[in-house]
């Protein structure tokens, strides 16, 4: 099917597409919606350049696809925007945010659907996002591993993507702990994916540590072939919009001691089948 109300040029072969020909500042036509969505469930991935939202408006387009879902502990750095998760490193950073593979918040009962991040500070050189897809990670396994690997879960633990951390005293910040499929089925594409990562995953239920942690590594490495991802150059203004059931992303922290600087909106999902 072609689009009619916006223009849409693949990024990589395998992931990715760059959307012309919308300004998100303003209400969506109820055929942009849909053929916003469409692309994005056709490239795992979507990107907009030349974008001016407030934190409103990119809330407001968020919410064309759902819910808005607040983060279980980060810090809530903009008081009465909670839904708005600030992406920032600077000199003071050691260790950014997103540097390992991953989907966001997969130790969620019900991961996000997606994510849509605005970006509006950047160093002159790097800062750079890759995106994977994981219905190809998936299907380029073996027969044997997939048969292996379906109808077992594994769990995702908040406390391994925040080093251990957990809530103080009087704290309301949250670290879910959640098991879900190995292989997961999207429900809108009906296609079968790999839904383990590197940021959130501990182990395979059903296995022994040692045997999980080397099928786990085995997969983790599997998922950063090449072929799999595109990567993403920001510029001030660009948006990306990410479906986090079925793509995985890595944000290259290659810019130090500079600033980059992003605000996040993360839409709410269902449990994984």
């Amino acid at each position: 099917m072609t689009y009619r109300s916006i223009e849409v040029k693949k990024l990589a072969p395998s992931i990715g597409g760059v959307i012309h020909g919308v300004d998100l500042s303003g209400p969506l036509s109820d055929q942009q919606f849909e053929e916003i969505h469409r692309a994005l469930i056709e490239n795992l991935v979507i990107f907009f350049r030349d974008q001016t939202l407030t934190v409103e408006q990119h809330k407001a387009f968020g919410r064309r696809f759902g819910e808005l879902h607040i983060h279980p502990n980060a810090p809530k750095l903009i008081a009465e925007h909670p839904e708005i998760l600030v992406i920032a490193a600077d000199e003071k950073t050691k260790h950014a945010a997103g540097e390992e593979w991953h989907s966001d918040v997969t130790c969620d009962p019900e991961p996000p659907m997606g994510s849509i991040l605005y970006m509006q500070e950047l160093p002159e050189t790097g800062g750079d996002t890759c995106f994977a897809n994981m219905y190809q990670a998936y299907e380029t396994l073996s027969e044997p591993l997939k048969a292996m690997l379906d109808g077992m879960t594994a769990i995702h633990d908040s406390a391994k993507a925040h080093s251990g951390a957990r809530p103080g005293q009087g704290s309301d910040m949250q670290f879910p702990r959640s098991t879900h499929p190995v292989a997961r089925t999207h429900p809108v594409s009906g296609r079968k994916l790999l839904f383990v990562n590197r940021g959130f995953t501990t182990r395979i239920v059903q296995l022994k540590r040692n045997e999980s942690d080397a099928i786990l590594e085995m997969l983790y490495r599997h998922i950063e072939t090449p072929e799999f991802s595109c990567r993403f150059p920001w510029q001030v203004g660009s948006i990306a919009f990410w479906d986090n059931r079925c793509a995985q992303h890595r944000a290259l922290f290659d810019y130090w001691p500079h600033r980059r600087y992003a605000h996040r909106v993360t839409v709410c999902g269902d449990k994984p089948f």
